[in-house]
């Protein structure tokens, strides 16, 4: 689940995404057929990526929220083994980088996951600059199916976005593909035919913006509007409220490297928060 958001623009890389991480648990029945599988979310987990000696790049996950069946664990948890096998490293090139995230967490998932999954992927979206390079770069890729690193928007600027993305796609596309996969049925169109509908409709629907104009600003603050209007979205909808929790967002540049423009903290006691749980309670007496 979740909502991560990369962007390329002519002033440097964003990276966004929210903080829930979404794990079900099985509510066991006397006829298995009808067990009850509820979704149980934890609003604190770390999507935004960063590592330790590579400060030109940054990483943003969605999708699978975890490796592990037994003892599930977070893209997060596993960054200082991920760390240490580059603590010899200098600065690496943004593809090569991906190569190697890519296959620590494939390594990762052979050992943990049962080789017959055929469910959700962990899904990693790499930004950053190759030394020198005027633009940065940004590379998608998924584990377990599509491991191999590939460059999007590869000499141009825009954003990429992936997980629930279906209110994000309404927004800056005028639709989602819902629209697309009724009109199929409706209407009986081909594989090919619904392809070209759906770029048909992009052209015509999707919001005037220009990518290759925009301000860094800018560029952080439609990747906050696009997170924060599907997490208050959510809350109105029945299903699985897969976003929530803080955004985190960070900048890359050339030339100040990784960059954190807002990332939630640890905290101690949140009084507030207790204070306003009594409050309810008492009301509500």
């Amino acid at each position: 689940m979740s909502l991560g958001v990369a962007f390329k623009g002519p002033a440097g890389i964003v990276l966004a995404a929210d903080s829930r991480v979404t794990l079900t648990t099985t509510i066991p029945s006397s006829t298995p057929s009808q067990n009850m599988i509820l979704p149980v979310t934890f609003d604190n987990a770390t999507k935004l990526l960063r590592v330790k000696g590579q400060n030109f790049v940054g990483v943003v996950t969605y999708g699978l929220g975890a490796i592990g069946q037994r003892e599930p664990r977070t893209p997060d948890s596993y960054m200082p083994e991920f760390e240490e096998e580059l603590i010899s490293e200098h600065r690496l090139p943004v593809e090569e980088f991906a190569k190697k995230f890519s296959g620590f967490f494939m390594k990762q998932w052979k050992s943990r996951m049962p080789s017959d999954y055929e469910d959700e992927p962990m899904v990693f979206l790499v930004g950053g600059y190759d030394e020198d390079a005027p633009y940065g770069k940004l590379f998608g890729l998924s584990i377990p199916n599509k491991p191999e690193p590939e460059e999007l928007n590869r000499d141009t600027f825009g954003i990429i976005w992936g997980g629930q993305r279906e209110i994000s796609d309404r927004l800056v596309q005028g639709f989602d593909d819902g629209l697309v996969n009724v009109l199929q049925r409706t209407y009986s169109l081909t594989e090919p035919q619904k392809t070209a509908l759906k770029e048909n409709l992009k052209a015509q629907l999707s919001l005037k913006i220009p990518y290759q104009f925009l301000p860094l600003q800018d560029c952080v603050d439609l990747a906050i509007f696009l997170i924060g209007t599907t997490i208050v979205a959510q809350t109105f909808l029945v299903g699985v409220r897969g976003v929530g929790g803080a955004i985190d967002v960070a900048t890359i540049t050339r030339t100040d490297g990784f960059m954190p423009v807002q990332v939630k903290s640890i905290m101690g006691a949140r009084r507030q928060v207790f204070r306003k749980r009594i409050a309810h309670s008492r009301d509500g007496e």
